[in-house]
């Protein structure tokens, strides 16, 4: 059946930045998606992390409807009731004091490393700018914070970087210690490494990094944009790790599907932000925040995290089962619902095929790099589902090793 709007459109009108396959979704509801025409798939992308509850909750449906018969939209000349109340929950929830509200992971973790940089030049001296950050790291695509990430893929051609930014290896106590220093400003770390292929930060590091952050005065922030909102069994990652974090960004999940971001921060660092020093059109929409504030009020029960935590067992059983059939994967990996599959070596950069014919089978799923079949479901999913999915991912799995045997 041909569509009026369809793939060949977005190669007409949109800029070639992404790369979406043919299948144009149109409905969803829970775990389950439909296309154009009609064909159905279970969803174990999740948007990258972001529809925590799936899609249109009945819950979040009924409070953006609400509010949106009340108010959109305010500059930030007011505030608004719907961002002061997320705001109170973030602080009572974590261990921050202040709240700074943004539209997206990229612009919370921007106002994190400018925040980091104020606070430090003010506090201390202007020589006082050095942010660590880590290889293969992904937090945005701003400029300063592609800068920061660690993948040059993302920076390079695009002209000279920021200065003061040093990359080191991933979980590498000895090169920290020996990185960081007085001019060091702030350490930058993800719990577990998304776009580097679900890569979890040994408990060890973290403490040490936030040792090393005191004696140094560096602050520590974590990127919490893919781990966050009960990602991993918990609201946040850093609460297994005993570690509390200066700085925290938080996205994606946050909004259950509607664009919202935050940095989180404790009241001293958060001085350094003054009135006209940073700011958002859109941060703390009314909308956005009251639909992450219904977010945070289903996720942060110790019942749905629970359940997270059981769903993490059925997939790396059910994963483990195919695994041990189809022996594609030389690693599974995560945490929660964000689950990382390492293709063995005989398959390395096949990562896309293999998403492709998991769609070709009815169940959607992402990749982590060319390496790795990423699984970001809703925290909610239904065990039926669960099983459904792995049964169509079994299914890819064949044709994918038809299929590279063909051509071999």
């Amino acid at each position: 059946m041909a569509h009026e709007l369809n793939r060949h459109t977005f190669d007409a009108v949109m800029v070639p930045n992404y790369a979406p396959g043919a299948v144009i979704p149109v409905r969803g509801e829970g775990s389950h998606i439909w296309d154009q025409d009609g064909r159905s798939y279970i969803d174990f992308a999740g948007g990258i992390a972001v529809n925590s509850l799936g899609h249109c909750h009945p819950e979040l449906v009924k409070v953006l409807t609400d509010q949106a018969n009340k108010l959109w939209h305010l500059s930030n000349v007011w505030t608004n009731e719907p961002a002061l109340k997320l705001a109170q929950q973030l602080c009572q929830m974590t261990f921050a004091d202040k709240v700074y509200f943004a539209n997206s992971g990229a612009e919370a973790n921007e106002a994190a490393l400018k925040l980091a940089r104020r606070y430090s030049v003010d506090k201390y001296s202007a020589d006082k700018h050095q942010i660590i950050a880590f290889d293969n790291a992904f937090h945005g695509r701003t400029f300063f914070t592609v800068s920061v990430g660690g993948q040059p893929k993302y920076s390079e051609g695009f002209g000279p970087v920021p200065e003061g930014i040093s990359h080191l290896p991933f979980n590498d106590i000895q090169a920290l210690e020996k990185a960081i220093s007085h001019h060091t400003c702030a350490v930058i770390m993800e719990p577990i490494q998304g776009e580097a292929g679900i890569l979890p930060a040994d408990p060890d590091f973290i403490r040490r990094a936030r040792e090393l952050c005191n004696q140094y005065n560096a602050l520590l922030i974590f990127d919490e944009i893919q781990t966050g909102v009960g990602r991993t069994g918990e609201l946040y990652a850093y609460m297994r790790t005993g570690v509390k974090p200066d700085i925290l960004t938080t996205a994606k999940a946050l909004g259950g599907g509607f664009p919202i971001g935050a940095m989180l921060c404790t009241d001293e660092v958060a001085q350094a932000m003054a009135v006209g020093t940073h700011g958002s059109t859109y941060g703390g929409n009314p909308l956005g925040c009251r639909v992450a504030s219904r977010v945070l009020e289903l996720v942060n029960d110790r019942d749905l995290l629970d359940g997270v935590r059981e769903r993490h067992l059925m997939f790396m059983d059910g994963l483990d089962e195919l695994n041990d059939r189809y022996h594609l994967f030389s690693d599974i990996r995560g945490q929660g619902l964000l689950i990382g599959c390492q293709l063995c070596d005989q398959w390395q950069g096949q990562a896309r095929n293999l998403l492709v014919q998991a769609q070709d089978a009815g169940v959607m799923v992402l990749i982590a790099g060319p390496d790795v079949l990423r699984l970001a479901p809703s925290l909610i999913i239904p065990p039926d589902d669960i099983h459904t999915g792995l049964e169509r991912l079994g299914q890819a799995m064949v044709q994918f090793l038809h299929t590279r045997t063909e051509e071999a």
